[in-house]
């Protein structure tokens, strides 16, 4: 088996390219030990010292570190993605729900059609575009003309973070979307 890895703009993330499906649909992020409970592959991440977030996508794996240096977390993290793969042990453990719509979404009913403007953009032009970064945006909700964003994987904590939602999200729905006046990170 055979691993690459690429750098993401967030310095403490790297991803990690299994060659195989990792999720056949969604994303799972999972920000600490408690929430990677419900894969056996994050859990065996989070057993590698400074280890402080795991995140997948239906190809990647993106792992970020709290310290220590990538030479050195390298070579660990590698060795438990491909002893996970060989094992054959699910990548989730039971039928945990991935990145479907969120229950906890906002939005007036009456903001439906602009809303479902925003998810479609968010969807079909951002969404892969963070993808090749290691991470994933979701829409949260939108009120008063104010776009929120769930930014999940290498995008959180991203030192490029803002520079993104700003200069390039925001562009983006403000010109598609004339009701968009600003977007914000939740």
């Amino acid at each position: 088996m055979f691993i690459q890895t690429e750098a993401t703009p967030n310095p403490a993330t790297l991803k990690f390219l299994p060659g195989r499906t990792v999720l056949d649909s969604g994303t799972l992020d999972m920000p600490d030990r408690t929430t990677a409970a419900k894969s056996p592959l994050a859990t065996r991440l989070f057993e590698i010292p400074d280890v402080a977030g795991v995140f997948f996508g239906t190809d990647f794996i993106t792992v970020t570190k709290a310290t220590g240096e990538w030479p050195q977390l390298k070579p660990a993290i590698l060795g438990a993605i491909m002893e996970h793969f060989m094992s054959g042990a699910p990548v989730i453990a039971h039928d945990t729900e991935t990145g479907g719509i969120d229950a906890d979404e906002f939005f007036d009913p009456a903001d439906a059609e602009t809303v479902a403007t925003i998810k479609d953009l968010i969807e079909t032009r951002v969404r892969p575009a963070v993808a090749n970064d290691g991470g994933d945006i979701t829409f949260r909700g939108f009120k008063e003309g104010v776009v929120y964003l769930n930014m999940k994987g290498s995008c959180s904590g991203c030192p490029s973070s803002t520079a993104t939602l700003k200069h390039g999200i925001q562009n983006l729905l403000k010109h598609f979307v004339p009701d968009v006046v600003e977007v914000r990170p939740v």
